[in-house]
């Protein structure tokens, strides 16, 4: 065994000998990582650093320009006069290079969805800022972790499965079309844009800019996209990321451009006429790049696919939709002289599954009723704290909570932890706040008592909203309890649409598929030649009705006055309207008429007149 060992070099002290290795990475700096803008010179001494120098005559001779790179096979190298395959090989592997991002080596995440996870170095950079850091610290649910205790994870891991995601479709795409010459800096760009979208989320995400904001500040419209434009910026400048960026062969500011529209849509505001093209970042014939990240069109896209997946995962529901197969059979097709992403014609039923999915996501957790007055509570105890809450931003100058989003110094301090900020202060202006956020912890929640839906859509304000607060503590039975008084701050009246991401729409109306007879033919395809099954409606309107005084006695009075308010509104029946009100339901002809449906579900043909505990109700009331 002795004589295996490997024999100190002379010169060198034992330290040395024994220390170990600095890992050494041989990196390929690309002179343009743009390969369709080089002409002819440039292709030429592209192949002299690569050590090809004595096949440059032959490129030359043919006029070979960066364009024609991706379409050069090895019979083509052969017919130009490069006999040997050895060299025709090493020509083809070299060329690559220009067009695969694998030039550098990755990093690799262990993803518990999407398994091992490889990222790009300069995506790295990315991920390890303060901007992006922050992300840990702001629950990808919000308050729908109150109430499953699975749903834990944070918006700083979907971030870096959308980032993947971004690059798996824009890659399958590239080797499926390699026509569509998408080079490594759009590759890039759209990994960055799928790796920020999502920077601007505040505390407790979608509650921050969906409710505690308009409430905050109601004059200022605002949301979580536009604040993530602002933050990308912030994150680029305070960590000098802008050579690190042209070092990997990003052009600026053209690129930054491209990234910032991918997540939030056209920069250009002008109120002048709309131009025919939006875009700075990227031209026409790369309009497919910007239904990557954020699909305006039809809202299929890779942040949606993460979600669903990460979500389902931590919440224990099943997730009905495999990106993996839309991952297959994309492609690019020209539609209406726009190149857009498409999908086989057998995938339409697929994401119908995908809509439904998300509509079940938003039922049975998103828009949980608990979840929902969590959330509500959140938002009060954050109202009330607001200008007490003093975030030090640039230049020392403070901000409160709902201000913090004017200054991104501020902001990169705002997450979830202003929660125990104020549940454990001290402070008597943050006595009102934190009693709240206890009674979230000790479950001391308001109570809902009911929920019901109009016979249409309703524009509902934060003024009607109140008025529908004095409406229901004014819909008093006139077999009501006189010994309790609700008043309009008693209830909480909430508003949720439900719909598959295009309000009344029908988004699959908006995507376009291929047949594999012609794959180069976009075609649409209508809901009746998929299925009688398929939803008639794609939106619908919920009213959920919580009351903040949680005795036995004022529950009861508040259930008969919602029952009684929904009546007088005309919305429909609550579903448990029978049992928390026997004596109200049958006042109100249409609840009686089983809306044309029999015991067995079947329809039926009714002209008969309301049921004989119409005239028993209406005997019990007045009696």
């Amino acid at each position: 065994m002795a004589s295996r060992k490997r024999p100190i070099e002379s010169g060198s002290s034992p330290e040395e000998v024994f220390k170990t290795p600095e890992k050494r990475v041989s990196v390929v700096r690309l002179p343009d990582s743009n390969f369709t803008e080089l002409g002819v010179e440039e292709v030429c001494k592209y192949l002299r650093k690569e050590g090809l120098g004595e096949w440059e005559d032959k490129f030359r001779a043919q006029k070979i320009t960066g364009v024609g790179l991706r379409y050069l096979k090895d019979a083509d190298l052969e017919k130009i006069g490069i006999k040997c395959l050895g060299d025709r090989l090493q020509i083809l592997h070299s060329l690559r290079k220009l067009w695969q991002i694998e030039a550098e080596p990755n990093k690799v995440f262990n993803d518990p969805i999407h398994g091992h996870v490889e990222l790009h170095p300069l995506l790295i950079r990315f991920i390890d800022t303060p901007q992006f850091q922050r992300l840990r610290n702001i629950k990808q649910l919000g308050g729908t972790y109150f109430v499953f205790p699975g749903a834990s994870h944070n918006r700083f891991e979907h971030s870096i499965g959308v980032g993947y995601l971004a690059g798996q479709l824009v890659q399958a795409l590239n080797e499926r079309q390699p026509e569509l010459l998408i080079s490594r800096r759009d590759i890039l760009c759209v990994q960055i844009a799928g790796l920020c979208h999502d920077l601007g989320h505040g505390p407790f995400s979608h509650m921050f800019d969906g409710i505690f904001m308009p409430k905050a500040r109601p004059a200022k419209s605002w949301k979580h996209e536009t604040v993530s434009l602002a933050m990308f910026d912030h994150l680029v400048e305070d960590n000098g990321l802008k050579p690190v960026m042209k070092e990997h062969g990003l052009l600026l500011p053209q690129d930054l451009d491209f990234i910032k529209e991918q997540i939030a849509g056209p920069l250009n505001t002008n109120s002048g006429p709309r131009q025919k093209w939006p875009y700075k970042g990227r031209t026409p014939d790369k309009s497919f790049l910007y239904e990557i990240v954020a699909n305006k069109r039809n809202g299929i896209d890779v942040d949606k696919w993460d979600y669903f997946a990460r979500d389902c995962y931590h919440l224990g529901i099943q997730n009905n939709f495999d990106y993996h197969r839309f991952l297959k059979f994309a492609r690019v097709c020209e539609v209406d002289g726009q190149k857009q992403i498409c999908t086989r014609d057998k995938e339409v039923g697929n994401l119908y599954d995908m809509f439904h999915t998300r509509n079940c996501l938003h039922r049975r957790a998103y828009q949980h009723k608990v979840c929902n007055i969590i959330e509500t509570m959140i938002t009060e105890a954050f109202l009330k704290a607001d200008e007490h809450i003093q975030i030090e931003g640039s230049g020392g100058a403070k901000f409160t909570l709902s201000k913090a989003i004017d200054d991104m110094v501020a902001y990169t301090k705002l997450t979830d932890n202003v929660f125990e900020q104020i549940l454990h202060s001290s402070s008597l202006e943050l006595a009102e706040a934190r009693k709240i956020l206890h009674n979230i912890l000790c479950r001391n929640l308001y109570k809902c008592l009911g929920q019901t839906q109009p016979d249409k859509a309703l524009n509902v304000t934060p003024e009607q909203l109140h008025s529908w607060e004095a409406d229901l503590a004014r819909s008093i039975p006139q077999s009501g309890s006189q010994d309790v008084s609700l008043q309009p701050e008693d209830f909480v009246v909430n508003v949720i649409v439900m719909d598959y991401g295009m309000k009344e729409k029908n988004p699959i109306n908006n995507v376009r598929f291929y047949c594999k007879e012609d794959p180069t033919k976009a075609i649409q395809i209508r809901k009746n030649q998929v299925s009688k099954l398929l939803p008639e409606q794609f939106v619908e309107q919920l009213i959920r009705v919580y009351c903040k005084k949680t005795d036995e006695k004022s529950l009861e009075v508040g259930k008969k006055q919602f029952v009684q308010w929904c009546m007088d509104k005309n919305f429909s029946k609550p579903q448990d309207g029978d049992v928390i009100a026997p004596e109200l339901t049958p006042l109100k002809a249409s609840w009686c008429s089983d809306e044309g449906e029999s015991s067995d579900g079947t329809s039926k043909q009714t002209n008969s007149a309301p049921v004989n505990g119409y005239e028993r109700a209406k005997t019990q009331l007045f009696k």
